[in-house]
């Protein structure tokens, strides 16, 4: 499959990926794996771009890191985008995220409205309920600091950069 997109995300501090890490070894554990891509660390997109903008991602991303301080975020609920696919965490929008978010805009129209998550598991519907249980009893609201950014091509996934938060 060739590649199709370009994602820049904003990667969760050490402890954080550590929680969300635990929240996904017990659906593991319970026989949840998922569709979602395994290997990276647990983000928050911020924008998408075609493989044309791949340079100026890259500028982008640097510049943006250079210009913005670590933050906190705090992830407060879960929920689950419509059709019921996709479940995941789900921060409180507070000024530096939507001003971090902001700042990676190429001036590409996206599909969707952006909303900020961080993904928990990707699967068909019937098996999103299934797990949801686990998932009420092991979530628990948490304050997390958003540290980095990086950029990634999908599928498959090809790392192409990443950059600490420095502002």
């Amino acid at each position: 499959m060739a590649e199709k997109i370009l994602v820049l995300m904003a990667d969760w501090d050490d402890e954080t990926q550590k929680v969300l890490a635990g929240w996904y070894d017990d659906l593991n554990k319970a026989g949840f794996v998922g569709k979602q891509t395994l290997g990276l660390p647990h983000h928050i997109t911020m924008s998408t771009y075609t493989l044309d903008k791949e340079a100026e991602a890259v500028e982008l991303m640097k510049k943006v890191a250079a210009g913005h301080a670590p933050f906190e975020v705090h992830l407060s609920h879960i929920g689950m985008f419509e059709g019921g696919s996709v479940l995941f965490a789900g921060p409180e929008r507070n000024l530096e995220l939507d001003r971090l978010h902001d700042a990676c805009d190429l001036g590409v129209v996206q599909e969707h409205p952006w909303t900020p998550h961080t993904t928990i598991l990707i699967d068909e519907p019937d098996v999103i309920q299934s797990a949801l249980p686990l998932v009420v009893k092991s979530f628990h609201p948490l304050v997390g600091k958003i540290t980095k950014l990086h950029l990634c091509a999908f599928w498959p996934t090809r790392e192409i950069a990443s950059v600490e938060l420095k502002g």
